[in-house]
């Protein structure tokens, strides 16, 4: 996948830098379109999500310092909460007994 990555890049900075000639034809178009594609489609084939559920005593989970909190769980009822620096789940509601952070990443598969 890290392959894929800087090829996608390069191959719209050719498109961005060199541009068209004169005018862009929609069938350039259609072949940049059908490029991204094929490419995107690549580098799901070879990347897979995998998440973690982390659990702690008070206000704050935080995520393994690879993954990304995309929700979060506190306990005492409470429901309100948010992301703090990316990487830690923190229930706002005071006295709380735990937090957990459901914690995803992306990886190449095996």
């Amino acid at each position: 996948m890290k392959l894929y990555v800087p090829l996608l890049v390069m191959s719209l900075g050719v498109v961005l830098i060199s541009g068209c000639p004169n005018e862009c034809t929609l069938n350039d178009l259609l072949s940049l379109n059908n490029l991204m594609k094929s490419m995107a489609a690549t580098v799901l084939e070879n990347a897979r999500i995998v998440c973690t559920d982390v659990t702690q005593k008070g206000a704050n989970a935080a995520c393994p310092a690879d993954s990304t909190p995309t929700g979060c769980a506190c306990g005492m009822g409470c429901g309100s909460w948010d992301i703090q620096s990316q990487t830690t789940c923190h229930c706002q509601c005071a006295n709380i007994d735990w937090t957990s952070a459901r914690c995803c990443k992306v990886a190449a598969k095996s």
